[in-house]
């Protein structure tokens, strides 16, 4: 399933790829930047853990990316006053372009030999995050740039 999705999306990419300079030619926007919404729920009692990882962990994952020209920018937003069913809390991850996102695996073996850690042995720390929030799940946005 993994790589019938996988061939999907790559034949989209590509054909989005060989429409674009036609499209380009009378849309009124040029695309930008690619946004990763991921919403997410922290558990009773558990912010100031999950806010702890985020300032430690999380970052340290999202400055080496910036490092690497990987992300242009990433924000934490909090929702304020959530209701039942919204997230407490937005991770945003700005990636300079669809293309940065296909990569996501390669980066992440090159992020975990530099960090010394495999996936495998990083595997029980998301194990522990479990413990402290749910994610509803993500959304990628692209940014359209009016001309």
């Amino acid at each position: 399933m993994k790589k019938i999705t996988s061939l999907f999306i790559g034949v989209a990419m590509m054909a989005a790829t060989l429409a674009a300079p036609a499209m380009s030619q009378d849309w009124p926007t040029t695309d930008g930047s690619v946004w990763v919404a991921s919403r997410i729920d922290v558990l009773p009692g558990q912010g100031p853990a999950y806010l702890d990882y985020l300032a430690s962990e999380w970052k340290k994952e999202m400055e080496w990316g910036k490092a690497q020209g990987h992300i242009l920018s990433y924000r934490v937003l909090r929702t304020n006053h959530a209701r039942n069913g919204e997230p407490d809390l937005i991770l945003l991850i700005e990636y300079k372009d669809y293309a940065t996102i296909g990569q996501r695996k390669a980066i992440g073996d090159k992020f975990n030999a530099a960090m010394g850690k495999t996936g495998r042995q990083r595997a029980p720390a998301n194990a522990e995050r479990e413990k402290m929030r749910t994610q509803m799940g993500s959304t990628e946005y692209q940014e359209l740039i009016l001309k």
